[in-house]
């Protein structure tokens, strides 16, 4: 079991025992010493790879100790991010009496419930006006349940713009502000000036369903908890999908992914504002020119820089971690302290796992202001029927979500493409 499992285990432990504040203080600990740890391997790392530099010939020895460094770099980097994660949830959560997502348990809903999913013996009171489809809509707190984890585990749902529509579909207008002005003196004509266009944004949801099943003696012998085993489940397998399609989706009952609207991309010619601009990173199958990096930052609008933040694959990472700006300082920081991420250039790095490795043509790494860029549009409520019948004597739990995204404004985000 890694340091973040069993970090995540004993926060499992300390809720269950019901000692919030203690729970918070171990995690706050664990995290120090973890950021120390941190900070002293990079401080190797940095040392490490100048004795590289200045050698100008790879030593065997040396590219070895690196490579370890490197990911045990990523390693702890991942588990400070996962505690302050953590704590963000205990302070959502309160008291310590929490039993899924961010709501208070209720005694009666979870005894209901349980025998719900066990037997589907549930008072109709709790039942949500879901009768003739032949089972039960989830209710109220099982949804707020999937849906946070989802934030919990999905980086672009995390930085995106989040939207919740009980429509099939989103609908934005954008202005393209060409508005036209001109001086003029006291008596000269006012002809007419450029008057702004508007375009309508339509997003679209597609559905996402998972129908995992389990005996009716399990269901009836089980001594854990049902629901969060439920919801893991489904949470684990949504969130893999959805970071696919954010990132990669061609629209067809699913997101429009964002690298579609990359110069070049199926979506380029989409949007009213034009592409999301993609610039070279000065090599023909690497990431190794700090300039470009540098070039990166600075060709986005200083609108959207302020907000702004990278985007790329733990590969991705491990190879930038080496570069240096002109003085000679390390491009890449870690996490000095709880809450703070790993920064690159004086900006939060993102750890997206489904962007591209680098490689020859590829969209290596993304920088910008995601909320701004991208939209993701969920339809109300997660669905969940109950059926005993179809597959006897497994139980199926059809579940259901309905979700759409795309870009909103390519204007926010830069691209960074392997190409010299």
């Amino acid at each position: 079991m890694n340091k973040t499992s069993m970090a995540i285990s004993a926060i499992a432990t300390l809720t269950m025992a019901g000692a919030p504040r203690a729970l918070q203080g171990a995690v706050r600990a664990d995290a120090n010493a973890t950021i120390a740890a941190l900070n002293n391997a990079f401080a190797e790392f940095k040392a490490s790879n100048d004795e590289r530099l200045k050698a100008k010939v790879d030593d065997v020895v040396l590219v070895e100790k690196l490579t370890r460094l490197d990911a045990a770099i990523g390693d702890m980097q991942s588990t400070v991010d996962a505690h302050a994660k953590e704590v963000a949830a205990l302070k959502l959560n309160g008291a310590g009496d929490t039993v899924i997502g961010d709501l208070k348990a209720d005694p009666e809903y979870v005894g209901s419930f349980k025998a719900h999913m066990r037997k589907g013996d549930v008072q109709a009171a709790l039942n949500k006006g879901a009768a003739e489809e032949g089972g039960y809509l989830a209710p109220i707190e099982w949804d707020r349940s999937i849906i946070g984890k989802l934030k919990e585990t999905s980086p672009i749902r995390d930085h995106a713009t989040v939207v919740t529509t009980s429509g099939a579909g989103w609908t934005k207008l954008v202005t393209d502000r060409n508005i036209g002005s001109g001086w003029v003196g006291e008596t000269v004509a006012r002809p007419a000036t450029g008057t702004p266009g508007f375009f309508p944004l339509t997003f679209t949801t597609g559905e996402i369903y998972a129908n995992p099943q389990a005996t009716q003696g399990m269901l009836d012998d089980a001594a854990t908890d049902l629901e969060a085993w439920l919801a893991s489940e489904v949470q684990t397998e949504f969130s893999r999908q959805e970071n696919i399609a954010f990132l990669s989706g061609d629209g067809a009952n699913k997101p429009h992914g964002l690298l579609t609207y990359v110069t070049g991309g199926a979506n380029a010619a989409k949007h009213p504002f034009g592409a999301i601009k993609a610039m070279n990173s000065g090599a023909a199958a690497a990431v190794s020119n700090s300039d470009k990096l540098i070039d990166l930052v600075y060709d986005l609008p200083a609108e959207y820089r302020a907000n702004a933040k990278f985007f790329m694959n733990r590969l991705t990472q491990g190879g930038v971690r080496k570069l240096k700006d002109g003085q000679g300082n390390y491009l890449w920081q870690p996490s000095f302290q709880l809450g703070q991420g790993a920064t690159l250039a004086g900006h939060e790095v993102v750890e997206l796992a489904d962007l591209p490795d680098v490689a020859a043509g590829n969209i290596a790494a993304l920088f910008g202001d995601m909320a701004s860029t991208y939209l993701v549009v969920d339809r109300v409520g997660i669905r969940v029927l109950r059926d005993p019948y179809t597959n006897k004597p497994y139980v199926g739990f059809y579940t259901t979500k309905r979700v759409g995204g795309g870009v909103q404004n390519p204007e926010a985000m830069r691209a960074l493409k392997v190409a010299a």
